[in-house]
């Protein structure tokens, strides 16, 4: 079976869409798992800063339901997990100085994780300024990288693959004013792991650029839910990149 590292290793400008439990759960509907059946996004992930963990659980047993794409857990607390989903992103927060983001959620997660059959994706994750201050960023209280900083988002993403990381997420936080620069993604991208690119993404355009610019898996967040019909330009982005 091919796991979901593999998956992300071999992709080729993928897209993920990404729930927040909390306002999943207020409006979901039908239309909503018929929209995204026509997208056929490659991952959904699933998380938030400020998810209780009944919500996250109800949000993962309404997707295993309706949709049989990859679960990716994408966790803001140590109690955000669930062995229906496929994959957890162990996240650690490098971007950030905070013991709590870097290995406290982790071990408080260990055991649990242990008994379960998920795959666990070693991820450094790094925050970076999209402009405005994020929820992660409050919720974290950590400073992320400055926009025009790529020389030091690459030392942090090379850290975290040479601490074993299998994987760099770089996000410019939920409801960003604009995404990472053509430039940071290159930067990040160097180190030679695959990479996902979130925050701030909100047109075709931009998909694009963060695709051909290094990004194995591009993150639309807060724009499906601000739009969902943008899942309609995300399909026909995807049928024109295999053309």
């Amino acid at each position: 079976m091919n796991s979901i590292l593999n998956q992300i290793i071999s992709a080729e400008k993928s897209i993920a869409i990404l729930i927040d439990p909390e306002k999943f759960i207020q409006n979901c509907s039908n239309d909503f798992f018929k929209k995204l059946a026509i997208c056929n996004p490659d991952f959904i992930f699933i998380g938030g800063s400020t998810v209780s963990a009944g919500d996250f659980k109800t949000c993962v047993q309404l997707l295993k339901e309706n949709t049989r794409l990859p679960l990716v857990i994408f966790p803001g607390a140590s109690h955000q997990i669930d062995e229906n989903a496929d994959a957890i992103l162990f996240l650690s927060l490098l971007s950030g100085r905070n013991p709590d983001y870097l290995i406290g959620h982790h071990v408080n997660a260990s055991e649990e994780l242990e008994k379960m059959n998920l795959e666990i994706i070693p991820t450094s994750y790094l925050l970076i300024d999209g402009g405005k201050k994020s929820s992660v960023e409050y919720v974290s209280q950590t400073t992320p990288i400055p926009a025009d900083q790529t020389s030091i988002a690459r030392k942090t993403a090379l850290a975290g693959k040479l601490q074993g990381k299998l994987l760099t997420y770089i996000d410019c936080g939920s409801g960003a004013l604009f995404p990472a620069t053509s430039s940071m993604i290159q930067a990040v991208k160097s180190v030679n792991l695959p990479l996902v690119v979130g925050g701030g993404i909100r047109t075709i355009e931009q998909i694009e650029m963060a695709h051909k610019s290094g990004a194995n898996v591009v993150v639309i967040g807060n724009k499906i839910e601000a739009d969902i019909d943008f899942l309609f330009d995300i399909a026909n982005y995807k049928k024109s990149v295999f053309l």
